[in-house]
């Protein structure tokens, strides 16, 4: 047997507080992960952070994708048992949507017919909690009798194959394929002039060094966010940019 996660969150956007009004759940993000550290984590939505109206299929990073811009997001993560036979399956659906990923968007019209309970199936295009409970069927692991285009992320919160293995905090879930990607408790206030005196360096460094970490700023929405990056992290990361501009 292999497991599989489903994770379930809800970042306090705008549009999850809008999703929350009328499903009054708490939890109206769900994706899909092959390992509990959550490296391989997959699902429909922002294709960039700073644009909700552009969507579509997305691997999800912790430390620069959407997640990253709300870090007192807060989840669930439920585990799934498949068999071998069904897990390698599920690998095969993920690489056929990575491999084709700009064809895909997101499923914006299917949103509408779930409150109506009709299903409104777009060619190419998904809403988070299909997408997942579609790979499952495709997999030989359906969890659903309905569409999944009618599925929520709150149906997933109810079914008695997953097994629920932790709630609480984004960022502070046990099992993160890195320590503390943020700290947003230690810095009272944000610190401004590191910031500016990052932004000048970034021009001709590209870092910002402190303490033996590496670390990054962005402008958030409100106010610019901090993010604490591993050395080897970054190096990683450096070296995968430098083979794909060869």
């Amino acid at each position: 047997m292999r497991s599989v996660y489903i994770l379930l969150s809800n970042t306090g956007t705008l549009a999850n507080r809008a999703i929350k009004t009328f499903t009054a759940a708490p939890y109206n993000h769900a994706s899909l992960s092959l390992d509990l550290n959550m490296k391989r984590l997959y699902s429909f939505g922002r294709r960039k952070p700073t644009n909700p109206f552009w969507g579509g299929f997305v691997e999800e990073d912790f430390v620069s994708g959407t997640f990253s811009w709300y870090p007192y997001a807060t989840c669930s993560v439920y585990e799934l048992k498949l068999s071998r036979r069904n897990y390698q399956k599920l690998e095969r659906v993920i690489q056929a949507f990575t491999r084709n990923h700009e064809t895909y968007y997101y499923n914006y019209i299917g949103l509408l017919g779930v409150p109506v309970n009709r299903a409104i199936d777009v060619p190419a295009s998904y809403f988070c909690s299909q997408f997942v409970s579609e790979v499952l069927k495709r997999s030989g692991a359906p969890l659903f009798h309905k569409k999944s285009a009618l599925v929520t992320p709150d149906d997933f919160r109810h079914h008695e194959q997953l097994t629920l293995i932790y709630e609480g905090p984004l960022y502070e879930y046990p099992f993160l394929y890195s320590n503390q990607l943020y700290h947003p408790k230690k810095y009272q206030s944000f610190p401004f002039r590191k910031y500016i005196k990052q932004q000048l360096k970034s021009e001709l460094l590209g870092i910002y060094e402190e303490n033996g970490k590496t670390y990054q700023f962005r402008d958030g929405f409100i106010k610019p966010k901090k993010i604490i990056i591993s050395k080897k992290w970054f190096k990683i990361k450096r070296f995968l940019s430098c083979a794909k501009s060869s």
